[in-house]
């Protein structure tokens, strides 16, 4: 038998499933919690596309969310009809124009695809083989629902209540009213 050549198993994603998976993993890197990991994808992505010639650098825009200074600028990225901002590097400033204010008139096109499957595919197009830990095990209330062996208890607190509702509510100027 011959060997196989592992190349061969890897699905090869076009130019527009990448920036469609930059863009979801964009999209949700805005609201979840801990969106570090989500932009450090999103960036080597980018910056991949730039290496390779297939995304390009277009120019310099005030950020609309500007940390703790009063100006800051990104990199406006072209990724076919898909455009991205990251934030600049040093030399930047120096060979890109400055297009001023961000104009809210473009939008990337609409993008049906599920977060996992996006970063499925930036890992894949980066080379990033993720392994999984017991970190990445889900855990709390979710993990509970979902595991069918394991019943709802109450608390304890809940079971050795003495605790029992009065007949009449309790009022804060009950003296007041009886007068």
């Amino acid at each position: 038998m011959k060997p196989k050549d592992p190349s061969l198993n890897k699905p090869v994603y076009s130019n527009e499933e990448i920036f469609q998976a930059i863009f979801v993993v964009n999209k949700h890197a805005k609201t979840a919690l801990d969106p570090s990991e989500l932009y450090s994808l999103k960036r080597q992505a980018i910056l991949k596309l730039i290496e390779k010639g297939i995304a390009k650098k277009v120019g310099l825009h005030f950020s609309n969310n500007p940390r703790s200074s009063k100006q800051q600028s990104d990199v406006l990225i072209a990724c076919g009809d898909f455009f991205f901002h990251i934030p600049p590097l040093k030399e930047d400033f120096k060979l890109l124009p400055h297009l001023g204010v961000l104009e809210n008139s473009h939008r990337n096109p609409k993008v049906s695809m599920s977060l996992s499957y996006a970063k499925k595919i930036l890992h894949h197009y980066l080379g990033i083989v993720k392994v999984k830990t017991n970190s990445d095990l889900k855990i709390g209330y979710n993990h509970r629902r979902n595991n069918p062996g394991q019943q709802f208890r109450p608390s304890a607190f809940l079971s050795n209540s003495t605790f029992t509702f009065p007949s009449e509510p309790i009022r804060k100027n009950k003296g007041k009213l009886d007068k």
